[in-house]
């Protein structure tokens, strides 16, 4: 059996970034560092910087006052910032640079007095976090269901943005879909999905040509990862989310002889490697990488980071 590597895969540069952050702080600061919610979505992850001295908590109440606390990759809303500032927390901001490009196009559209809608999933705390950014109302859409119930009028004054792990053609149709509705509504387009998120389903989507089953490496709650098996499966090729080489159903690979493997943009490599090697002891055969492109994008570190500790 024959595995197909995809490329570009695992983590992007928000994630990288949002991990190194967490990495620095307990080296300047000291154990231990609070991260409010999963710093990205990846309990491999999670687990090895809990090791080395991070606090992870879902309510800022669970910090003691003053305590050095790391926001996640996802972002926060403006009260979740305030509170902290009131808890007189020395807080670290590791949202995505993308995720905060949102945040500021639905600021300025909320002062430009447009009503606000936002594409994304209910409860993921990317959406929550943008949603709470502004101090306007913002309507949720998941799905075509929630487009069918808007009650605007044709002519309401409407903008929208967007999450950034999104699928591609589920965003194309809704963003379709409002615009037949309400012809002048204004948004980004397909800008606000994340560099990462396209170039991982395009890739996806080009290994699933090649291959009789796709096994998508990424955490359950990862959005990004989700959206990578459905692109394989809307592609018509059976596909899987698997957290590591333990969840491999060997039924899966009965008569399977070409196996494509990527990951979510959270999935840290050892994790795919091994899978790999999971596949390989099951099903020997050659490995293979296919091309793709290649990320050179890198965010900046918060300032309060590049500093030599007393």
């Amino acid at each position: 059996m024959d595995i197909f590597l995809s490329q570009p895969r695992g983590f992007c540069a928000g994630v990288t970034r949002a991990i190194e952050i967490v990495e620095l702080a307990l080296q300047r600061f000291g154990a231990p560092v609070y991260v409010y919610h999963e710093i990205v979505h990846n309990q491999h992850v999670v687990n090895d910087l809990r090791d080395k001295g991070a606090v992870f908590v879902n309510a800022l109440d669970e910090i003691p006052a003053g305590a050095i606390t790391v926001f996640s990759a996802h972002g926060v809303s403006k009260a979740v910032v305030d509170e902290a500032q009131q808890r007189h927390l020395e807080a670290i901001d590791a949202t995505c640079p993308l995720v905060t490009k949102v945040h500021s196009q639905a600021q300025r559209f909320a002062r430009q007095g447009y009503q606000l809608l936002m594409i994304g999933h209910a409860g993921h705390e990317e959406v929550v976090g943008t949603m709470g950014s502004v101090d306007a109302p913002m309507t949720l859409i998941s799905d075509m269901t929630d487009v069918a119930a808007l009650h605007f009028p044709a002519d309401a004054r409407l903008a929208y943005v967007t999450q950034t792990t999104l699928s591609l053609d589920d965003t194309r149709e809704l963003i379709q879909a409002l615009s037949k509705r309400y012809p002048s509504i204004v948004g980004p387009e397909m800008d606000d999905i994340c560099y990462a998120t396209q170039n991982r389903q395009s890739a996806v989507r080009s290994m699933a040509e090649k291959v009789d089953l796709v096994l998508i490496v990424g955490a359950r709650n990862s959005s990004n990862s989700n959206r990578l098996r459905e692109v394989a499966q809307r592609d018509g090729v059976p596909a899987h989310l698997v957290q590591d080489e333990r969840d491999i159903d060997p039924q899966w690979l009965q008569g399977v002889s070409r196996v494509g493997v990527s990951s979510g943009a959270s999935t840290p490599e050892v994790l795919v490697q091994r899978v790999v090697q999971a596949l390989q002891a099951l099903h020997p055969g050659t490995v293979l990488h296919l091309p793709g492109i290649q990320e050179h994008v890198l965010f900046r570190i918060p300032s309060i980071l590049n500093t030599t500790p007393a």
